[in-house]
């Protein structure tokens, strides 16, 4: 019996939200890290086999290998706790105050190993900065102008694009977080995880943590892009997008149908003393 039925889903989000919220900033901080630098590779990794390949759809399927390990890892992705974190709050289980903390030094940590693994493969690819992007690199720039003026461009509208496709990545990203919960085994759970991942990445949505990688790393190889055009054209927009998504579509929702009834207290009938028994017969 390795499936795990969704009412049960929904008590150990609850759990590993409570669970999650009451890590040290220690460890949220290098947790985050090996997520931000896994998530990284991943994306590098999904790059360079769309560009071997020239289908769009390879580096699709490659790339939840970076969430697979996060998973089995138990590390901490901002974009996955925006599901789970924000439940224990809602729950009552933790403070909202204590929420707010975990997702900003976990999101911290995101940012710090993403932007270390961007550094060193800057200087891989780039011979530290010697020779000019080629082949996976040039991929790297253009994806960062993209992200970033290729939305300024549009305006209003480029804004509510950017916002919109955050809200469906996470929607993915946090179904992700959830399904590896619905399979005890290691490879139901990299099944049950891998679809969700595949179908945002193909699509083309907007994951905060790979733009924390792409955005930083691209403006590193001579990506046209400034930092004010990064954070408000990008990591602002698309980090609340990823919030409402997540802890909306996925979190609440499933909480909402799942959520564990509350224990009610039992209230002992008490039948009527003698006297009051005759006195109401009398009466009556």
């Amino acid at each position: 019996m390795d499936y795990i039925k969704p009412a049960e889903v929904v008590k150990n989000m609850l759990t590993a939200g409570n669970m999650k919220a009451g890590l040290s900033v220690k460890d949220l901080l290098i947790r985050g890290f090996l997520s931000g630098a896994l998530l990284g590779f991943a994306t590098s990794l999904a790059l360079t086999a769309t560009l071997q390949t020239n289908i769009p759809l390879v580096g699709a399927l490659v790339f939840p290998v970076g969430f697979v390990m996060i998973v089995l890892l138990g590390l901490e992705l901002v974009t996955g706790s925006f599901a789970v974190v924000t439940l224990a709050g809602v729950d009552g289980q933790r403070s909202f105050g204590n929420v707010f903390s975990n997702l900003t030094w976990v999101f911290l940590g995101n940012l710090i190993g993403s932007v270390v693994y961007g550094y060193l493969l800057y200087i891989a690819l780039t011979s530290m900065g010697t020779e000019p992007p080629t082949g996976v690199a040039v991929k790297i720039v253009a994806a960062a102008e993209a992200k970033t003026n290729g939305y300024a461009a549009h305006g209003l509208q480029g804004m509510i694009t950017v916002f919109v496709k955050a809200v469906l990545c996470n929607w993915m990203v946090c179904l992700g977080v959830v399904m590896a919960m619905s399979s005890h085994s290691t490879h139901g759970k990299i099944i049950a995880a891998w679809l969700p991942i595949l179908t945002f990445f193909a699509q083309g949505f907007e994951h905060s943590v790979v733009n924390m990688f792409l955005i930083p790393t691209g403006m590193m190889m001579g990506a046209k892009v400034t930092m004010s055009s990064w954070w408000l054209w990008n990591q602002i927009p698309v980090t609340l997008g990823n919030l409402a998504g997540g802890m909306l579509f996925t979190g609440l929702f499933l909480y909402w149908t799942y959520s564990p009834a509350k224990a009610q207290p039992n209230i002992a009938v008490v039948a009527p003393e003698p006297a009051t028994r005759a006195f109401a017969e009398a009466s009556s």
